[in-house]
């Protein structure tokens, strides 16, 4: 028994190492683990066997023959990550690298419920692997962002203000009860998400990092040491219901006056510039305005970047980011916004603080939390819990 479960622990030991997708020799491998050579050889053959990796092109020989190879094998299992937005939803199937397979995206009512959008989302699932040649036992995880607090532990979200019906609701084992195999399903934040896809597209080597997402609400996720910081309920980042000096009149749908949100979201906006007689309707609305060059648009905005600065200014000061992205609908109004934000935090926070602080526009932009979510399924997928699951193999 003790020899069996050393050998599951040099397959797990070495896929850790094959995963980042470097291809690596034996004798590397040997040298990364101290295992001896002939163990290598036999863990390796085993994980082939397994489908986990694959040989790729030798290395260069130093006299002889060249020595084989390996890494990840991307194809060898999928998984289906969700964006589930207030108003849009888009799924897609990735490998385990996070390259996208195939996408679907469509406009969606999250009020509708949990039941019919699930339904949608799941159906949207067959039909892509189908378009991709897989099935469902080929699915390693399902990933989903939800527009609202998500209790990550359970998956359930909790108490979320702009989704009716959805308050506890156990979105994983609906999920699961409505597929023919077990799958496992992580359910998480669309800002944490968010959080996840901008780091892993522009920014892996960030390991102090925020993703601030403005749009109908206004949320952040939070990187720290290289970990996506959740807090005790999942609310950490919840910095749209921090009070802003100069709104302390203005109410809020949470019930307190003077959040950030009812000043700085794309909503609070159109509200204000209506008032002022501009027409706006929506977040939508106002970014047309500034594209178009209006000028008490443009004002408005570079005035909620303000106000979003002031609350970052105190996270700066907490969490010390080296990178803040700026993500949502909202950005879309590009620089108006982000100059904003860096008059606050720029002039307020401590120069050691920003010395090396970059505040910068979302590049994933509206794929953030797709790529978040197929981050978040492949990171169980390929992790030894996950592993076990998917390949009925025990690789601690």
């Amino acid at each position: 028994m003790r020899e069996a479960s050393t050998g599951r622990a040099d397959v797990g030991q070495l896929f850790q190492l094959l995963r980042d997708g470097t291809p690596r020799t034996r004798a590397e491998l040997a040298k990364s683990t101290g295992l001896a050579r002939s163990t290598v050889a036999a863990r390796v053959d085993e994980l082939m066997r397994m489908g986990l990796i694959t040989p790729v092109a030798d290395a260069v020989s130093t006299g002889g023959r060249p020595p084989s190879q390996f890494a990840l094998n991307p194809a060898a299992k999928v998984v289906v990550a969700a964006d589930l937005g207030a108003s849009h939803a888009t799924v897609a199937i990735t490998d385990l690298t996070g390259a996208v397979l195939s996408e679907h995206s469509e406009r969606i009512v999250i009020a509708d419920g949990p039941e019919p959008v699930l339904t949608w989302l799941i159906e949207s699932a067959h039909r892509l692997l189908e378009e991709t040649g897989r099935g469902e036992a080929d699915v390693a995880a399902i990933g989903i962002g939800l527009p609202g607090p998500v209790e990550f532990f359970t998956g359930q979200p909790v108490n979320p203000p702009i989704m009716p019906g959805w308050d506890r609701f156990d979105v994983p084992g609906w999920v699961r009860s409505h597929l023919p195999m077990p799958v496992p399903v992580l359910v998480d934040n669309d800002v944490n998400i968010s959080a996840l896809g901008e780091r892993a597209t522009s920014w892996p080597g960030a390991d102090h990092f925020m993703f601030v997402k403005v749009a109908t609400g206004i949320g952040a996720g939070i990187i720290s040491g290289g970990r996506l910081q959740r807090g005790a309920q999942g609310i950490a980042g919840d910095i749209g219901h921090v009070r802003v000096a100069r709104g302390v009149d203005i109410p809020c749908q949470c019930g307190n006056t003077g959040c950030l949100e009812a000043l700085a979201s794309g909503p609070a906006l159109a509200r204000a510039l209506s008032e002022q007689g501009v027409a706006a309707r929506s977040g939508g609305d106002v970014v047309e305005l500034v594209k178009h060059g209006n000028l008490q648009a443009i004002q408005a905005v570079r005035q909620a970047g303000r106000d979003i600065g002031e609350i970052l200014t105190a996270s700066v000061s907490l969490i010390n980011p080296s990178v803040i992205a700026i993500g949502g609908s909202m950005a879309r109004v590009g620089e108006h916004l982000i100059a904003g934000v860096r008059e606050i935090v720029y002039t307020r926070s401590t120069p050691l603080a920003t010395e090396h602080l970059s505040i910068v526009q979302s590049a994933a932009a509206d794929r953030a939390a797709v790529v978040g979510a197929s981050m978040l399924a492949v990171e169980h997928a390929l992790s030894p819990a996950g592993l076990a699951a998917s390949f009925g193999r025990v690789a601690v």
